[in-house]
């Protein structure tokens, strides 16, 4: 992004964070607000366009890329499955890449039972979590989060796999390649 605060700023090349940043408006990571697009001569939040979905796709290849040398990790909040029997949801944790491929495999299954659950032996008599305590999906910008770009991931080398035959991977390992 190009600063024209004023004339002679040399501000150049800016991440939409320093932007905010330099501009005084610096909110609770609230930039996508507070960046302005003209299109067709109407002044358009950066929110409400197509742009931010380069602009995000360009970040998380410049993490997988950097991920070593800077240790910046993919975030992915836990999420739940429901059992075909009792209806109950399960939680799984995806915080590693065998975490996340069990919780792949049981979205996968359209006959996942309670006792597929792989962290604990249960049964559909066990308890479900409670409904107060779900809301908590372990996000690092909010504990409530209702899905952020911090913790909803649409696709990363985490929870995505190359042997998997479901569309989505195979979408996601094609496009990689490319």
């Amino acid at each position: 992004i190009t600063c024209e605060c004023t004339p002679g700023c040399d501000e150049d090349k800016l991440t939409p964070a320093a932007f905010e940043k330099h501009s005084g408006r610096e909110t609770a990571k609230k930039w996508k607000n507070n960046v302005w697009v003209i299109v067709g001569g109407e002044k358009i939040p950066l929110s409400k366009t197509v742009l931010l979905k380069y602009y995000n796709e360009a970040l998380k290849k410049c993490n997988r890329s950097n991920r070593r040398s800077q240790g910046t990790k993919v975030f992915h909040r836990d999420e739940f499955v429901g059992c075909i029997e009792c209806g109950k949801e399960r939680r799984f944790r995806l915080r590693s890449r065998d975490e996340c491929r069990l919780h792949h495999n049981a979205m996968a299954d359209p006959n996942w039972k309670c006792s597929d659950f792989p962290y604990d032996k249960i049964t559909c008599e066990a308890e479900e979590e409670r409904g107060s305590r779900k809301v908590y999906r372990g996000c690092t910008r909010s504990p409530t989060c209702k899905g952020c770009t911090s913790c909803v991931c649409f696709g990363c080398e985490l929870c995505r796999f190359s042997d998997c035959t479901c569309q989505t991977c195979v979408d996601f390992t094609s496009n990689v390649k490319a």
